[in-house]
């Protein structure tokens, strides 16, 4: 049976995924609307940055230098698998970014057994560092967060996350569910954002039909951490498949699933 972290390893890798995460944040606002940013797709609506690049590069260098067994995943350049695993985004809302919309960020997670123990979101633009760890609470700039109190539709504004993967006729679908149950309904473009937005209780929930590890790990534990509920993305295979997301204040999870009829596992059909 593997060995698992105890207290002051996971503090450790706290403290640095705190660290990468600023320093992350910052290398990418140098890139802000700049021209240096040399845009690529990937895929359809998918599109890639210098920054994006220069970003990955930063924190796993720093993560080698310091944690140089553990693995790591990330968006840009795919990795490992291990045990203990960062998972990286390393601009989560790259479609704001490469356009010049100040709604984007860093999201770094570490992973032991499949499932985040601790993470963090950094919004460089409005400074604002969002972070947890198993068992130790949520927090937003060192302040204690906790997700809303609201138990009824007609009082949640929630946001749902567009999926290139399902299509168009898929999101008109599940949005119009959620009109019709009566929930006020946004789209933004950062599931790490949105999701840390649960968490303090700005909006009321999150859903989309298919998001990758790297944009949720970070984000997932701190919507758990922060007393909401949320699918259980990594009790599949998750980590390496993707899957849909449902997350939302505990009052409310129950309802916002039934409007989104999305798996509750990822990786389900």
């Amino acid at each position: 049976m593997e060995k698992r972290m105890d207290s002051a390893e996971l503090g450790a890798r706290l403290e640095l995924a705190t660290t990468l995460a600023r320093q992350g944040g910052q290398c990418a606002r140098t890139f802000f609307r700049d021209d240096r940013l040399d845009i690529r797709l990937k895929g359809p609506s998918d599109p890639v940055t210098a920054a994006d690049l220069a970003v990955d590069r930063l924190i796993r260098a720093g993560i080698r230098k310091t944690f140089a067994r553990d693995g790591i995943l990330s968006e840009e350049t795919g990795g490992d698998t291990a045990d203990i695993l960062w998972v990286i985004d390393p601009i989560d809302g790259t479609q704001n970014f490469s356009r010049g919309i100040a709604r984007f960020a860093v999201s770094i997670a570490v992973c032991e057994a499949g499932k985040p123990v601790c993470g963090v979101v950094y919004d460089p633009i409005a400074e604002e560092l969002f972070c947890a760890r198993l068992g130790g609470g949520a927090f937003l700039n060192d302040v204690a967060v906790r997700t809303s109190a609201a138990t009824t539709p007609q009082d949640a504004l929630v946001e749902a996350g567009y999926s290139a993967k399902f299509g168009h006729g898929s999101y008109h679908a599940m949005t119009g569910r959620l009109l019709e149950a009566g929930f006020g309904v946004r789209q933004v473009g950062s599931a790490a954002l949105g999701l840390a937005e649960v968490a303090c209780g700005r909006i009321d929930g999150y859903c989309e039909s298919h998001l990758e590890s790297w944009d949720v790990a970070a984000a997932s534990l701190l919507v758990s951490e922060a007393g909401g509920t949320i699918s259980d993305f990594f009790g599949g295979d998750g980590l390496h498949r993707g899957g849909p997301i449902v997350a939302a204040a505990s009052g409310l999870w129950e309802r916002l699933s039934a409007a989104a009829e999305l798996p509750r596992q990822a990786g389900a059909a």
